[in-house]
């Protein structure tokens, strides 16, 4: 059994590179059949200029889809009762001071949360749509 600090031999280079190669491969949209063409998939901009607000509206996504997930578990934790009235309380505080950081940033930089859900093709939109 490994002790808690002792120092594991690395993972080889394609340790996680085969599995995850099979696994692009395995959601991929199938080909269209032959005679029929498919209309072009979204590219990404290599436009140098807009690296940078890609990177900012990606940053963005993600600490959306982050603040939604904590705020469905922090749901959960109320529905259950575990949860102390002073703290749902400062949950719920918590959770709305980051909703309105979040539509401020947005807004900051010319975006509304709705902008922010991405679009995975065949798997549909990374956030669920708003209640």
């Amino acid at each position: 059994m490994n002790a808690p600090y002792e120092r594991r031999p690395p993972l080889a280079p394609d340790a996680l590179g085969g599995p995850l190669a099979r696994a692009f491969r395995l959601v991929q949209e199938p080909s269209a059949p032959p005679g029929e063409s498919r209309p072009p998939a979204h590219r990404l901009r290599t436009d140098p200029d807009a690296v940078g607000e890609d990177l900012l509206k990606l940053v963005l996504t993600l600490v959306e889809l982050l603040r939604q997930l904590i705020e469905r578990q922090a749901l959960r934790r109320v529905d259950s009762g575990d949860l102390t009235d002073a703290q749902e309380e400062e949950l719920g505080a918590t959770l709305l001071a980051l909703h309105d950081r979040m539509t401020e940033l947005c807004a900051e930089h010319g975006y509304a949360l709705e902008d922010l859900n991405l679009d995975l093709g065949p798997l549909g939109t990374l956030l669920p749509p708003p209640d």
